[in-house]
């Protein structure tokens, strides 16, 4: 599992480093995956919880939420998306349904939505975090690329693999 730092997280978050360390070890709102291991020594956070502090920014900037009233929904979120493969929440959104109670929601399901919610669309944070943690993005509608060819470089003029390093 890759990790990140501080650094990349608060890059990743739009949080300070600051306020970092304030969610998530001053007042434990979300945790980092591994904690810091003295003065010095940075924390390391997963794809899932930059993902939680990310929606925990929008809750916060958009929604004007108390955070801390809902760090129990976060522990519970961070436990549920950490049993989740990351290409399966793209084209999902979250929907936030008070206390601890959220469900994953198809965006193309229709009747998805009985009750009322808060809906955070994932795609977004899921596109930012792609990049930054080598994780694959979908192709088109339902399909994925099965080996992402990141580090292949193609020569429009000559499309020999052979030619290119020079044996022809």
């Amino acid at each position: 599992m890759q990790l990140v730092t501080t650094r990349d997280a608060t890059r990743l978050t739009g949080l300070s480093t600051e306020q970092l360390r304030e969610w998530t070890s001053r007042r434990a709102l979300i945790l980092p995956d591994v904690k810091p291991k003295g003065h010095g020594s940075p924390a390391r956070y997963s794809w899932q919880t930059i993902l939680l502090l990310r929606l925990a920014v929008v809750l916060r900037d958009r929604f004007k939420l108390e955070l801390h009233a809902h760090r129990d929904m976060f522990a519970q979120l961070g436990s549920g998306l950490a049993c989740i493969s990351f290409l399966s929440l793209w084209g999902k959104a979250l929907a936030l349904h008070g206390g601890v109670q959220w469900r994953l929601v198809d965006l193309r399901d229709e009747d998805a939505l009985l009750d009322d919610c808060i809906l955070l669309r994932l795609d977004p944070h899921l596109q930012q975090l792609s990049g930054s943690f080598s994780l694959p993005e979908p192709v088109s509608a339902g399909q994925f690329q099965l080996f992402p060819a990141l580090g292949v470089e193609v020569d429009a003029a000559v499309n020999d693999p052979i030619r290119r390093r020079g044996h022809g």
